[in-house]
């Protein structure tokens, strides 16, 4: 069986952050050896590398097309192992670009596949606030519910306050269902504490996670959220903090420009020793 690595993505600490494993040799391994490596693992999600630096991601569950913070970490240990550059990840979302450098820590940027939002329904934000326990006057008004695409789908909902956004207690089965039926892989719940930095929370039940410390994907998404709202003016670098009220905070940096649907999520990783 290949060598399986373990890194903590989206920080230098690693005990932080949001574990990833990565199997760089994978090769030989058959799609049900690595669903099953990836349920062994336990962490929300595994990537497996195989030949031309195709790339597939598993949580415990099941596979999903995309993964940002297992790319990040697989970047990282490829940089680890080869030394810094320039790749393209092929996944099943689609090409995904990364550069990897050595600064303080190697750090690794991806470029996420076109993405697009649409406005929620008023189905799905009443299905998803019952499931979340939440009352529809603790979403906040300024922020229109979205499902929001970066290679998955997600769910844009914004806490009215810092204080919402704490307090998580969702029915796990019930948005486990909905988010089957609508084909959504996180909701990613979000505030915002100023125009650049957004603190952030995505219940991952459809992996058979309870809450995800950190997600590229979902950040992506969120970029490509704020393009389409026209809140990004201008080329802008925003930070994204999450997994902070699980113990695991993690440092996400996004980077938008209004002209182009892709969006760059930057991050470190730090290879976690067992």
């Amino acid at each position: 069986m290949p060598e399986v690595l373990r890194y903590a993505a989206f920080t230098a600490d690693p005990t932080k952050g949001n574990p990833a494993g990565v199997v760089l040799d994978a090769e030989s391994m058959s799609d049900a050896e690595m669903q099953k490596t990836a349920a062994d693992i336990g962490y929300s999600e595994t990537a497996f590398v195989t030949e031309g630096f195709a790339v597939r991601y598993f949580s415990p569950l099941a596979e999903v097309p995309f993964c940002g913070h297992a790319t990040i970490a697989t970047a990282v240990a490829l940089a680890d192992r080869d030394g810094p550059g320039e790749l393209t990840f092929r996944t099943k979302a689609g090409p995904i670009p990364v550069q990897t450098a050595i600064k303080d820590t190697t750090v690794a940027t991806l470029a996420s596949v076109a993405t697009k939002s649409r406005p929620a329904t008023p189905d799905e934000v009443t299905e998803a606030l019952k499931a979340l326990n939440w009352p529809s006057a603790d979403l906040h008004e300024e922020w229109p519910a979205h499902v929001s695409f970066a290679g998955n789908d997600h769910l844009m909902l914004a806490a009215s306050s810092r204080a919402r956004l704490a307090t998580l207690d969702y029915d796990f089965e019930a948005l486990k269902a909905l988010m089957q039926k609508a084909n959504w892989v996180t909701v990613h719940l979000f505030w915002p504490e100023s125009k650049e930095k957004f603190h952030a929370r995505d219940p991952f039940p459809v992996g058979g996670v309870v809450e995800d410390p950190a997600t590229g994907a979902a950040a992506a998404a969120f970029g490509g959220y704020l393009r389409t709202l026209s809140r990004i003016p201008t080329p802008t670098n925003l930070t994204i903090i999450q997994g902070e009220d699980m113990g695991r905070r993690s440092e996400l940096t996004i980077e938008v420009d209004p002209t182009d649907p892709r969006v760059r999520v930057t991050g470190t990783a730090t290879k976690i020793v067992t």
